[in-house]
């Protein structure tokens, strides 16, 4: 069974859709035989072949299946139209109307029997029982693509922010490192200091170059001890390299798998602080559009001013349902807590598209 569904995902569209064809023009063809008129054999002909076209314009091609069910008893015609467009749209007021104008066309297909109005609607009711099946089952496949895109893409939002906690994990053992590697250097070199200065107050004390000359080796130890230290809590050699910059920004919009458009510019020479304020900014809001807007289309605005510059990301309304995943909003609270230290200001508010917007501005000559 395996073997059979893979080889049938491997025949390419063209193919299945001209084996569609072929099959409902036969269908037409025993239902004609002998008996067709030219309508009917126009009708036949227009609903066969329009299911070339039943990946593009799927309510079209079902439409041109109508004539076909109302003139003879043919079957593959009409579900592979039903199955086609219950299978690539979400409007079910559309389909049940669909699956109603199907069984209306079959039904006035055969005749009433003697008169009798129950054989017909019975017949009505077999009639759209048959409509609904294939309705169902494209439904049923659409369903079952967005459970996949869904798995997806909780796989890529967990395996992001798995990636992200690491960093976080990290940054925070290098902040706690970084600032004991402080206290030492500064209270050790502080003591040089006063050591020193008493060395030349009174130079005739030996003691003292002595007790500069262990203390400068006791800092080059505890430096080289913190150095290793920081390097391990690293992990590998590549989570020591340099903080990333504007340089890097395109290299993030084309790793974020997401269509995304980076215009204007920010005004030269500002601090490297910024830059990484404002790369940060970018790598957060395409994160969340990945998040909570999957399909969506982002645009990414540098701009300045005489005043002020910064960076506007915003990003259309989602095409596909998002994964409802917890959220604490920590990346945000970031943004703002490194905007501030930019003496600057993030606002974040959703468009009247369905989009959502995250701009940072700052002060022109902020460090």
């Amino acid at each position: 069974m395996s073997t059979g569904r893979a080889l049938w995902r491997r025949l390419p569209p063209w193919a299945v859709d001209t084996g569609l064809v072929a099959l409902a023009a036969l269908d037409a063809w025993i239902n004609l035989l002998g008996e067709g008129t030219s309508v009917m054999w126009a009708c036949a002909a227009a609903g066969s072949a329009g299911l070339l076209l039943r990946r593009r314009s799927p309510l079209t091609v079902f439409l041109l299946t109508l004539p076909m069910t109302l003139f003879m008893d043919v079957a593959v015609a009409p579900i592979a139209a039903l199955y086609t467009l219950a299978a690539f749209t979400r409007n079910r007021p559309l389909l049940a109307g669909c699956a109603l104008l199907n069984a209306a066309a079959g039904t006035l297909a055969w005749p009433q029997f003697d008169g009798d109005r129950t054989w017909t609607l019975v017949q009505f009711f077999y009639t759209l029982a048959t409509a609904f099946a294939p309705v169902l089952f494209g439904q049923l496949v659409q369903a079952r693509h967005d459970v996949a895109r869904q798995l997806v893409e909780v796989k890529r939002v967990r395996e992001h922010e798995r990636a992200l906690y690491a960093q976080t994990v990290l940054a925070r053992e290098r902040a706690q490192l970084a600032r004991e590697m402080h206290d030492v250097v500064s209270h050790q070199v502080s003591l040089i200091a006063v050591q020193a200065g008493a060395l030349q107050m009174a130079a005739q004390d030996p003691d003292a170059a002595r007790i500069i000359r262990t203390l400068s080796a006791n800092t080059l130890d505890e430096l080289r001890h913190m150095v290793t230290l920081l390097r391990a809590s690293g992990g590998k050699a590549t989570e020591l390299t340099p903080q990333p910059t504007l340089a890097d920004l395109q290299q993030l919009i084309a790793n974020s798998g997401i269509e995304t458009t980076l215009t204007g510019g920010l005004p030269p020479g500002i601090s490297t602080t910024a830059q990484r304020t404002v790369y940060r900014t970018v790598q957060e809001a395409l994160t969340n559009v990945r998040k909570h807007a999957p399909g969506a289309r982002a645009d990414v605005r540098l701009w300045h001013d005489a005043h002020q510059f910064g960076v506007t990301v915003t990003n259309t309304a989602p095409t596909r349902p998002a994964v409802a995943l917890p959220s604490a909003r920590h990346g945000l609270i970031g943004l703002r807590e490194r905007a501030e230290l930019l003496d600057g200001t993030l606002t974040t508010e959703p468009t009247p598209q369905g989009g959502y917007t995250i701009e940072l501005r700052a002060p022109a000559r902020s460090d």
